[in-house]
């Protein structure tokens, strides 16, 4: 049985083995992988990560990872980056 922990880890290892993660992909690699539990339909009927999984992705990552608003992905954050997980 899989956890919201082993989730958020996946996520954070997919992030520093590509350097990016995109939503779309995650959200149904995380369904493949961990199953209905970790995903949910939002109001505009679109696939969505639970909202416990990011935020314990975001406690495991700190301020290492931002998200980056125009790609609708996770990154590593770089040197050039202003400071706060989103970026534009």
């Amino acid at each position: 049985m899989h956890t919201i922990d082993d989730v958020a880890q996946w996520m954070k290892y997919q992030v520093e083995e590509s350097s990016r993660l995109y939503q779309e992909v995650a959200v149904y690699k995380i369904k493949n992988l961990f199953g209905d539990n970790f995903v949910y339909k939002n109001a505009n009927g679109n696939l969505s990560i639970d909202k416990n999984v990011l935020a314990k992705f975001k406690k495991l990552t700190g301020d290492e990872v931002i998200w980056e608003r125009g790609d609708k992905a996770w990154r590593k954050r770089t040197s050039y980056d202003k400071p706060g997980r989103q970026q534009d």
